[in-house]
């Protein structure tokens, strides 16, 4: 129609270390009506048994398979101290991944969508609202030992994801998470209203 412009769904793209806050700022979206997909909880998924990289995960590591499945933890301290290692399991995962997310979004149809991302790999595509979530390493280090963590393997996944500069090098929104949920959630509701039109 003559005048009329066309809007594309909304789109954004969650990401950041360890401890940042993400799933934070992913809930305080969800209450705006927004879908949340968790990249973690399939992830997850896929190393299931009946998941379409678990033969391949369990040849390659079989030290980590223990009564049929896979011993996430044991994975963990193989390929979180290990850069090779780490880029050789998120080569298998990383396309059913990507996979899943596509097909969900595709689900949702015009409903906005965010992902949570604790990765910088392009799993989402082109036209995504890019927002890190953004915390000191000496914060972000404290709230996943509060989420009993061991230090040892927090600092190796820590150390496994993209730096600071990295994450902030491909953001177009940055929301800052080291102070008070009244102070976060106030950034949040900024974004949604910028990315969602809604002045």
């Amino acid at each position: 129609m003559p005048g009329s412009t066309f809007r594309r769904p909304v789109r954004i793209a969650i990401r950041g270390g360890i401890g940042s806050g993400k799933s934070t700022v992913a809930a305080m979206l969800e209450a705006q009506g927004v879908v949340v997909i968790e990249s973690d909880r399939i992830g997850h998924a896929v190393l299931e048994p009946d998941g379409p990289a678990f033969a391949a995960v369990a040849a390659e590591w079989p030290e980590a398979v223990s009564a049929g499945r896979i011993d996430r933890a044991a994975l963990a301290g193989i390929v979180f101290s290990d850069h090779e290692e780490l880029e050789r399991l998120e080569e298998l995962t990383h396309p059913h991944i990507a996979a899943e997310i596509a097909r969900r979004v595709a689900d949702a149809g015009d409903v906005p969508v965010a992902v949570e991302l604790p990765v910088a790999a392009d799993l989402v595509g082109d036209g995504w609202v890019e927002v890190l979530v953004d915390a000191p390493d000496d914060v972000r280090l404290s709230r996943a030992l509060d989420r009993g963590i061991g230090e040892v393997d927090a600092r190796h996944r820590m150390a496994s994801q993209p730096t600071r500069a990295e994450w902030l090098g491909r953001a177009h929104r940055v929301i800052s998470n080291d102070g008070s949920l009244d102070g976060l959630a106030r950034q949040v509701e900024a974004l949604w209203r910028d990315v969602s039109g809604d002045a």
